[in-house]
């Protein structure tokens, strides 16, 4: 499933505070990113095609939550990124930011530490 960008500005609402009404979506979402209530809207419709998110009424509103939790989702992304830009590997990701991006102090410990996990896990 393909989520844009925008879509994904509410998906992080939706995750984030769970079910949300429209009008709560508007204020929250749409005032950030200035958009209108139409847009909204016609970005819940895109995502309640996608199946990404259901609606429910609830005391006679309608609540919006969603299908696919943020943890697949990042997955999915990451996995679609590391396919279509580095062939499914990790390694060129990793040296294409250390060659382009200064990495800090920060990064490299928890690089190195990530490292050193998977090295014991793997003994």
């Amino acid at each position: 499933m393909r989520i844009s960008a925008a879509e994904s500005q509410i998906m992080e609402a939706l995750w984030a505070q769970g079910p949300l009404g429209a009008e709560d979506l508007v204020r929250d979402v749409g005032a950030a990113q200035s958009w209108g209530e139409a847009t909204v809207k016609t970005l819940i419709n895109r995502l309640l095609k996608k199946k990404a998110i259901a609606s429910e009424r609830e005391a006679g509103r309608t609540r919006y939550r969603p299908l696919v939790s943020r943890p697949d989702y990042v997955s999915g992304e990451s996995q679609g990124l590391l396919d279509r830009l580095f062939g499914g590997q990790l390694a060129p990701l990793v040296q294409h930011y250390a060659e382009h991006r200064a990495l800090s102090a920060e990064e490299v410990a928890r690089l190195k530490k990530l490292i050193a996990e998977l090295e014991s896990d793997d003994e």
